[in-house]
């Protein structure tokens, strides 16, 4: 996947862009997806990064996947979020503060299958790598704002 990467950097600074720039008018919906904004803290910087995702919601919680497009390594932004579970989520023009954790098992196996749904590729990408692509769950703390 080296030979995308590029392609990929520039599609998420371009996505992260608009976001920003329009409070979330555009870019918080592709082809029907729906896209926030999640905002962690550097784990060797201690710099803030932003990140758009791909998620659903299961009641108050955001479900994002770190699948890094079936890469064989983790995400940088999932990285962050195990050593800074604490972070900030924008869903259009709602901000909400929330908490990271890995879903359980019973929770990965039930939250699955309405992942696939919004997002086909995932099935690809779980086939793509023998990385455990972790379902995370960002719980909010606070309600928009």
């Amino acid at each position: 996947m080296p030979n995308i990467r590029w392609l990929l950097a520039l599609v998420t600074r371009l996505q992260r862009f608009l976001y920003l720039k329009t409070d979330g008018a555009i870019g918080a919906s592709i082809g029907g997806m729906q896209i926030l904004l999640l905002t962690s803290v550097g784990r060797r910087t201690g710099h803030q990064r932003i990140t758009p995702l791909l998620f659903i919601e299961d009641g108050d919680t955001f479900v994002v996947v770190a699948s890094n497009a079936g890469d064989d390594r983790h995400p940088g932004w999932w990285l962050n979020l195990q050593t800074t579970p604490q972070a900030r989520v924008q869903v259009r023009g709602d901000h909400h503060e929330v908490v990271a954790r890995r879903a359980d098992p019973n929770e990965a196996e039930r939250l699955w299958p309405a992942l696939v749904e919004a997002y086909r590729p995932y099935e690809d990408y779980r086939r793509r790598t023998d990385r455990d692509i972790p379902i995370v769950l960002l719980e909010r703390v606070s309600h928009p704002g």
